[in-house]
Protein backbone atom coordinates (compact mmCIF):
# COMPACT_ATOMS: atom_id res chain seq x y z
CA UNK A 1 0.00 0.00 0.00
CA UNK A 2 1.89 3.51 -0.84
CA UNK A 3 0.70 6.58 0.64
CA UNK A 4 0.57 9.63 -1.05
CA UNK A 5 -0.40 13.36 -1.09
CA UNK A 6 -4.58 11.88 -2.33
CA UNK A 7 -4.58 9.34 0.92
CA UNK A 8 -7.74 9.57 2.77
CA UNK A 9 -7.52 8.82 6.09
CA UNK A 10 -9.66 6.69 9.05
CA UNK A 11 -9.04 6.81 12.56
CA UNK A 12 -10.04 4.85 15.85
CA UNK A 13 -10.74 7.05 18.44
CA UNK A 14 -10.01 5.38 21.88
CA UNK A 15 -7.90 4.84 24.97
CA UNK A 16 -5.84 2.59 25.28
CA UNK A 17 -6.03 1.75 21.30
CA UNK A 18 -2.79 -0.90 21.35
CA UNK A 19 -4.53 -4.15 21.05
CA UNK A 20 -7.20 -3.22 18.24
CA UNK A 21 -7.36 -5.29 15.57
CA UNK A 22 -9.57 -2.97 13.50
CA UNK A 23 -6.29 -1.29 11.78
CA UNK A 24 -5.64 -4.60 10.20
CA UNK A 25 -9.20 -5.34 9.22
CA UNK A 26 -9.32 -1.73 7.26
CA UNK A 27 -6.27 -1.64 5.74
CA UNK A 28 -6.88 -5.01 4.23
CA UNK A 29 -9.67 -4.23 2.51
CA UNK A 30 -8.49 -0.95 1.06
CA UNK A 31 -5.45 -3.35 -0.01
CA UNK A 32 -7.87 -5.53 -1.96
CA UNK A 33 -10.03 -3.24 -3.21
CA UNK A 34 -7.13 -0.82 -4.50
CA UNK A 35 -8.53 2.03 -2.39
CA UNK A 36 -6.25 4.83 -1.59
CA UNK A 37 -6.90 5.44 2.00
CA UNK A 38 -4.91 4.42 5.35
CA UNK A 39 -7.12 3.24 8.55
CA UNK A 40 -4.94 4.23 11.81
CA UNK A 41 -5.57 4.09 15.48
CA UNK A 42 -5.26 7.20 17.37
CA UNK A 43 -5.18 6.99 21.33
CA UNK A 44 -7.01 9.70 22.85
CA UNK A 45 -7.73 10.72 26.32
CA UNK A 46 -10.99 11.70 27.63
CA UNK A 47 -10.04 15.18 27.90
CA UNK A 48 -8.66 15.60 24.58
CA UNK A 49 -12.06 13.87 22.73
CA UNK A 50 -13.28 17.24 21.53
CA UNK A 51 -10.04 18.25 20.28
CA UNK A 52 -9.66 14.86 18.29
CA UNK A 53 -13.54 14.88 16.69
CA UNK A 54 -12.75 18.41 15.79
CA UNK A 55 -9.40 16.96 14.13
CA UNK A 56 -11.34 14.76 11.84
CA UNK A 57 -12.96 17.43 10.23
CA UNK A 58 -10.20 20.36 10.14
CA UNK A 59 -7.89 16.80 7.71
CA UNK A 60 -10.80 15.68 6.17
CA UNK A 61 -10.71 12.41 7.51
CA UNK A 62 -13.19 9.79 5.74
CA UNK A 63 -14.61 8.93 9.54
CA UNK A 64 -13.69 7.08 11.98
CA UNK A 65 -14.04 4.38 14.57
CA UNK A 66 -14.53 5.06 18.61
CA UNK A 67 -14.29 2.54 21.23
CA UNK A 68 -13.83 2.75 24.69
CA UNK A 69 -14.30 5.16 26.68
CA UNK A 70 -16.03 7.60 24.23
CA UNK A 71 -19.10 5.71 22.51
CA UNK A 72 -21.37 8.03 24.37
CA UNK A 73 -19.30 10.74 25.43
CA UNK A 74 -18.20 11.52 21.81
CA UNK A 75 -22.38 12.75 20.89
CA UNK A 76 -22.09 16.28 21.93
CA UNK A 77 -19.36 17.18 19.37
CA UNK A 78 -21.34 15.39 16.32
CA UNK A 79 -23.44 17.12 14.22
CA UNK A 80 -26.29 14.32 14.08
CA UNK A 81 -26.62 10.98 14.23
CA UNK A 82 -28.93 7.96 13.33
CA UNK A 83 -31.77 6.89 14.77
CA UNK A 84 -29.99 3.43 16.36
CA UNK A 85 -27.57 5.50 17.75
CA UNK A 86 -29.87 7.73 19.20
CA UNK A 87 -32.19 4.86 20.39
CA UNK A 88 -28.39 3.28 21.61
CA UNK A 89 -27.11 6.56 23.36
CA UNK A 90 -23.52 5.57 22.15
CA UNK A 91 -22.04 6.24 18.40
CA UNK A 92 -19.03 3.46 17.35
CA UNK A 93 -18.72 4.84 14.03
CA UNK A 94 -18.40 8.58 12.54
CA UNK A 95 -18.92 9.37 9.23
CA UNK A 96 -17.44 13.08 7.74
CA UNK A 97 -19.84 13.92 5.09
CA UNK A 98 -19.41 16.40 2.82
CA UNK A 99 -22.33 18.51 1.65
CA UNK A 100 -23.26 18.83 -1.60
CA UNK A 101 -23.77 22.91 -1.63
CA UNK A 102 -19.72 22.55 -0.62
CA UNK A 103 -20.17 23.87 2.98
CA UNK A 104 -18.01 22.49 6.29
CA UNK A 105 -17.60 19.36 6.89
CA UNK A 106 -20.65 17.15 8.78
CA UNK A 107 -19.84 14.42 11.17
CA UNK A 108 -22.67 11.67 11.08
CA UNK A 109 -23.05 9.54 14.20
CA UNK A 110 -23.95 5.79 14.30
CA UNK A 111 -23.62 2.63 15.78
CA UNK A 112 -22.76 -0.32 14.12
CA UNK A 113 -22.34 -2.60 17.24
CA UNK A 114 -25.87 -3.69 17.26
CA UNK A 115 -25.56 -5.45 13.53
CA UNK A 116 -22.31 -6.50 14.69
CA UNK A 117 -23.24 -7.98 17.80
CA UNK A 118 -26.43 -9.67 16.21
CA UNK A 119 -25.04 -11.86 13.64
CA UNK A 120 -23.33 -14.61 15.88
CA UNK A 121 -26.57 -15.31 17.74
CA UNK A 122 -29.27 -14.83 14.59
CA UNK A 123 -28.99 -18.81 14.65
CA UNK A 124 -29.67 -19.47 18.02
CA UNK A 125 -32.43 -17.29 17.59
CA UNK A 126 -35.16 -20.70 18.92
CA UNK A 127 -32.72 -20.74 21.54
CA UNK A 128 -33.21 -17.13 22.81
CA UNK A 129 -36.54 -16.30 22.17
CA UNK A 130 -38.37 -15.52 25.54
CA UNK A 131 -35.90 -16.42 27.77
CA UNK A 132 -34.04 -14.97 30.38
CA UNK A 133 -30.58 -12.68 29.83
CA UNK A 134 -27.60 -11.44 31.89
CA UNK A 135 -25.93 -8.65 30.60
CA UNK A 136 -22.50 -7.63 32.33
CA UNK A 137 -21.24 -3.77 32.11
CA UNK A 138 -23.72 -0.88 31.84
CA UNK A 139 -21.25 1.11 29.23
CA UNK A 140 -21.79 2.00 25.66
CA UNK A 141 -21.19 -1.50 24.49
CA UNK A 142 -23.90 -3.18 26.57
CA UNK A 143 -26.23 -0.28 25.57
CA UNK A 144 -26.14 -1.95 22.21
CA UNK A 145 -26.74 -5.10 23.27
CA UNK A 146 -29.24 -4.38 25.65
CA UNK A 147 -31.13 -2.57 22.12
CA UNK A 148 -30.41 -5.54 20.25
CA UNK A 149 -31.40 -8.33 22.53
CA UNK A 150 -34.93 -6.10 22.99
CA UNK A 151 -35.65 -5.47 19.59
CA UNK A 152 -34.91 -8.61 18.29
CA UNK A 153 -35.73 -11.66 21.01
CA UNK A 154 -38.47 -10.31 23.11
CA UNK A 155 -36.82 -11.94 26.09
CA UNK A 156 -38.68 -12.66 29.32
CA UNK A 157 -35.69 -10.83 31.10
CA UNK A 158 -32.67 -9.21 30.62
CA UNK A 159 -30.38 -7.76 33.74
CA UNK A 160 -27.30 -5.53 33.69
CA UNK A 161 -25.22 -6.72 36.39
CA UNK A 162 -23.13 -3.97 37.73
CA UNK A 163 -20.76 -2.92 40.14
CA UNK A 164 -22.76 0.38 41.03
CA UNK A 165 -26.48 0.05 39.83
CA UNK A 166 -27.52 3.26 40.15
CA UNK A 167 -25.27 4.16 37.14
CA UNK A 168 -27.24 1.60 35.45
CA UNK A 169 -30.18 3.66 35.37
CA UNK A 170 -29.70 5.77 33.00
CA UNK A 171 -29.56 2.88 30.50
CA UNK A 172 -32.78 1.19 31.33
CA UNK A 173 -34.37 4.90 31.81
CA UNK A 174 -33.08 5.22 27.95
CA UNK A 175 -34.10 2.06 26.62
CA UNK A 176 -37.89 2.18 27.77
CA UNK A 177 -39.26 2.71 24.76
CA UNK A 178 -37.95 -0.23 23.60
CA UNK A 179 -38.79 -2.72 26.38
CA UNK A 180 -42.18 -3.14 25.38
CA UNK A 181 -42.31 -5.73 28.05
CA UNK A 182 -40.22 -4.05 30.88
CA UNK A 183 -37.89 -6.67 30.56
CA UNK A 184 -34.75 -4.76 31.50
CA UNK A 185 -33.73 -5.35 35.47
CA UNK A 186 -30.23 -4.07 37.36
CA UNK A 187 -28.91 -6.14 39.68
CA UNK A 188 -25.24 -5.68 41.92
CA UNK A 189 -22.78 -8.02 40.42
CA UNK A 190 -22.22 -9.29 43.90
CA UNK A 191 -25.42 -11.12 43.70
CA UNK A 192 -25.70 -12.51 40.55
CA UNK A 193 -24.97 -15.58 40.94
CA UNK A 194 -28.71 -16.79 40.53
CA UNK A 195 -29.30 -15.42 37.35
CA UNK A 196 -25.79 -16.11 36.15
CA UNK A 197 -26.49 -20.05 36.48
CA UNK A 198 -30.42 -19.61 35.08
CA UNK A 199 -29.71 -17.36 32.43
CA UNK A 200 -29.77 -18.77 28.48
CA UNK A 201 -27.34 -16.27 27.30
CA UNK A 202 -24.33 -14.40 29.19
CA UNK A 203 -22.69 -11.48 27.77
CA UNK A 204 -19.67 -9.75 28.56
CA UNK A 205 -19.98 -6.16 27.92
CA UNK A 206 -17.14 -4.68 29.78
CA UNK A 207 -13.27 -4.96 29.12
CA UNK A 208 -12.45 -7.02 31.37
CA UNK A 209 -10.45 -10.01 30.29
CA UNK A 210 -8.79 -8.11 27.34
CA UNK A 211 -5.27 -7.80 26.38
CA UNK A 212 -3.31 -7.27 28.49
CA UNK A 213 -5.00 -8.18 31.69
CA UNK A 214 -6.15 -11.84 30.49
CA UNK A 215 -6.51 -13.49 33.55
CA UNK A 216 -9.68 -10.97 34.57
CA UNK A 217 -12.94 -12.25 34.01
CA UNK A 218 -16.21 -10.39 34.91
CA UNK A 219 -17.68 -13.69 36.42
CA UNK A 220 -14.81 -15.46 38.68
CA UNK A 221 -16.95 -18.33 39.76
CA UNK A 222 -16.86 -20.93 36.57
CA UNK A 223 -18.89 -23.43 38.60
CA UNK A 224 -21.98 -21.44 38.36
CA UNK A 225 -21.73 -21.84 34.17
CA UNK A 226 -24.05 -24.63 32.86
CA UNK A 227 -24.53 -26.67 30.28
CA UNK A 228 -27.08 -25.81 27.00
CA UNK A 229 -25.67 -21.59 28.01
CA UNK A 230 -24.80 -19.53 25.44
CA UNK A 231 -21.38 -17.45 26.96
CA UNK A 232 -20.45 -14.12 24.18
CA UNK A 233 -17.63 -12.16 25.00
CA UNK A 234 -17.58 -8.95 23.26
CA UNK A 235 -13.50 -8.83 24.03
CA UNK A 236 -11.82 -10.05 21.18
CA UNK A 237 -8.12 -9.89 21.97
CA UNK A 238 -7.58 -12.91 23.11
CA UNK A 239 -10.12 -14.87 20.73
CA UNK A 240 -10.42 -17.37 23.92
CA UNK A 241 -10.85 -15.43 27.11
CA UNK A 242 -10.96 -17.03 30.31
CA UNK A 243 -14.65 -16.26 30.61
CA UNK A 244 -15.62 -18.19 27.59
CA UNK A 245 -12.86 -20.72 28.75
CA UNK A 246 -14.36 -21.18 31.86
CA UNK A 247 -17.73 -21.52 30.27
CA UNK A 248 -17.05 -23.84 27.48
CA UNK A 249 -15.40 -26.50 30.59
CA UNK A 250 -18.73 -26.48 32.00
CA UNK A 251 -20.47 -27.03 28.88
CA UNK A 252 -21.71 -23.75 27.41
CA UNK A 253 -21.67 -22.84 23.64
CA UNK A 254 -18.75 -20.24 24.03
CA UNK A 255 -18.93 -17.18 21.20
CA UNK A 256 -15.98 -14.56 20.86
CA UNK A 257 -16.39 -10.68 19.61
CA UNK A 258 -14.15 -11.24 16.52
CA UNK A 259 -17.63 -12.18 14.31
CA UNK A 260 -19.27 -8.77 15.93
CA UNK A 261 -15.85 -6.71 15.63
CA UNK A 262 -16.05 -8.00 11.86
CA UNK A 263 -19.99 -7.18 11.54
CA UNK A 264 -19.23 -3.36 12.58
CA UNK A 265 -16.39 -2.99 10.74
CA UNK A 266 -18.27 -4.04 7.82
CA UNK A 267 -21.22 -1.71 8.06
CA UNK A 268 -18.74 1.22 9.11
CA UNK A 269 -16.42 0.18 5.88
CA UNK A 270 -19.34 0.45 3.75
CA UNK A 271 -20.71 4.37 5.10
CA UNK A 272 -16.92 5.36 4.43
CA UNK A 273 -16.03 3.69 0.68
CA UNK A 274 -19.86 2.91 -0.02
CA UNK A 275 -18.69 -0.28 -1.06
CA UNK A 276 -19.09 -3.76 0.45
CA UNK A 277 -16.30 -4.89 2.89
CA UNK A 278 -14.32 -7.70 1.42
CA UNK A 279 -15.22 -9.94 4.54
CA UNK A 280 -13.53 -13.27 3.59
CA UNK A 281 -9.99 -11.44 3.17
CA UNK A 282 -10.37 -9.99 6.04
CA UNK A 283 -11.45 -13.42 8.10
CA UNK A 284 -8.12 -14.48 6.41
CA UNK A 285 -5.96 -11.53 7.34
CA UNK A 286 -7.13 -12.09 11.13
CA UNK A 287 -6.42 -15.45 11.46
CA UNK A 288 -2.81 -15.02 10.01
CA UNK A 289 -2.61 -11.53 11.69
Amino acid sequence: MSVDAHTRLVGLLGHPVGHSRSPLIHNTAFRVQRINAVYVALPVLPEQLADAVAGLRAMQFLGANVTIPHKQAVLPFLDRCSRRAEAVGAVNTIVCQQPEDGGPIQLYGDNTDVRGFLAPLLPHADLLEGTEMLIFGNGGAARAVAYGLLTTFRPRRVTLAARTPQHAEPLVHDLAAYDETDALRIVQIADAGPLVRRSQLLVNATPLGMTPNVEATPWPFPEDFQDGQLVYDLVYEPRHTLFLQDAAVRGATAIGGLEMLIGQASAAYRQWIDQPMPEEAVRQALREG
